[in-house]
């Protein structure tokens, strides 16, 4: 019943069920690259080989690692400069890619994403649907970060849409709180599972399956396989979804704090508002050696386990909050550490790469 109810979850707004007439249904995965497989690989299943995969140029690695092991063409990437699919960029791809598609019909898998690793962005979903409808093709859904925003209700509005794919990647190792593997493949109908099915006869034999006994094997690409759904049980059952959502706001409210203090500090330039728990920022006047020495040093020391992004031309430091527990001080004394792991000879703040010289520039500048 967990499955269904977090599926239930995802597809609230979608109404009656599709063609099938079956209830929203997942699967557990190991996390968001199998999920996110499983989304290419049912578009191949049901769109022929000649399936052509779209993405924005944020969208997770694993969606072109799913083309590559699915033998399918590179997916075609829509630019991005604004760090979102944006509708009209979209529509201009698929303006040229449909046609192609001949008297079969459009064969093209849309891949949107609701939390970017890199920002943690989200596509404008509703308006990717529409664009997804109006040329009819099929849409995926990669909220492996994000999904957890429909826990909240004040937060679930933000992605408005997602009850319009036809698949969803979900993975609560992350605003879910759980260890790994918590990954779920969501549909908004269990009968689109089907061409996962595959029968086995000493696993799943028609009789046994007639009889009643459970068939896992049309429900996951694994056979072994851990019962990684109890502990999401042991989860909803203990908190529900409102101790869940509190949880999330909570987060997300903590990554506002920190870019608040990140905005009025002057040591240090944000990258932008915060789309979930990830706030991206660095000393002000350095460079990309200067960024990625800061993070090396960090980590070696046990001090702060930053990541890095590449965004808008230029490197930076990448705080991801999960812990709805922390507080302004820890925030703020992880800037403290960040600066004082700052270079501080010559021309180190500037960070302009190797070819800098020990006495270009100045620190702070």
């Amino acid at each position: 019943m967990t499955c269904r109810e977090l599926a239930g979850r995802v597809f609230a707004g979608r109404g009656s069920s599709g063609a099938g007439g079956g209830v929203p249904d997942a699967l557990v995965t190991t996390g968001g690259t199998e999920s996110n497989q499983l989304g290419v690989l049912l578009a191949r299943e049901v769109l022929g080989p000649e399936v052509r995969v779209v993405c924005g140029e944020f969208a997770h690695h694993s969606v072109h690692r799913a083309a590559w092991l699915l033998g399918l063409r590179a997916p075609v990437v829509v630019p991005s400069p604004a760090g979102v699919l944006e509708a009209s960029a979209l529509e201009r791809v698929l303006s040229e890619l449909v046609p192609e598609s001949g008297a079969a019909g459009p064969r093209v898998l849309v891949v949107a994403t609701a939390g970017t690793t890199d920002t943690g962005a989200v596509d404008p979903l509703a308006e990717v649907a529409a664009v997804v409808r109006r040329f009819g093709v099929r849409l995926h859904v990669d909220a492996a970060y994000g999904g957890s925003l429909l826990f909240s209700e004040r937060l679930r509005g933000l992605l408005a849409g997602v009850e319009c794919a036809d698949s969803v990647t979900l993975d609560l190792h992350k605003l879910g709180w759980q260890p790994v593997a918590a990954g779920l493949f969501v549909v908004p109908e269990g009968g689109a599972l089907r061409p996962l099915d595959h029968r086995a006869d000493y696993l799943n034999a028609d009789d046994d399956t007639e009889a009643g006994l459970p068939d896992l094997l049309g429900r996951s690409l694994r056979t072994t396989r851990r019962p990684d759904v109890v502990k999401v049980a042991v989860t909803l059952r203990a908190l529900g979804w409102r101790g869940l959502g509190a949880l999330v706001e909570r987060t997300c409210g903590l990554a506002e704090e920190f870019a608040d203090l990140v905005a009025k500090d002057a040591r240090f330039e944000l990258f932008g508002r915060p789309g979930l728990s990830t706030v991206l920022f660095r000393p002000v006047g350095a460079g990309a050696g200067v960024v990625a020495q800061v993070r090396r040093s960090l980590l070696a020391s046990g001090s702060a386990a930053l990541g890095r992004a590449e965004v808008g031309g230029g490197l930076w430091l990448k705080a991801t909050l999960l812990n709805p527990w922390s507080r302004v001080a820890d925030l703020s004394g992880l800037l403290e550490l960040v600066a004082g792991a700052v270079p501080s000879r010559p021309g180190a703040w500037s960070g302009a790469g190797c070819g800098a010289g020990a006495g270009e520039g100045s620190a702070g500048s």
